[in-house]
């Protein structure tokens, strides 16, 4: 698994963060989506996929 993420297309909801916060974060200055890790281990695939599944600007590609 590896993570993509368009910060351009993010809009700084934070959904991700709250559904995945050991792969994703905010920068404080606009809220836009940090990647924390862009290769999260198995035990976080679900987590993973279900943040890019909340984002509402569809900013995150889970690539298998």
């Amino acid at each position: 698994m590896r993570i993509e993420v368009d910060k351009e297309k993010c809009v700084g909801a934070g959904r991700c963060v709250v559904a995945a916060s050991e792969v994703f974060d905010q920068r404080d200055e606009d809220g836009v989506v940090v990647v924390l890790t862009d290769a999260p281990g198995a035990e976080l695939r679900e987590k993973v996929r279900l943040a890019a599944q909340l984002c509402p600007a569809m900013a995150i590609r889970v690539v298998e």
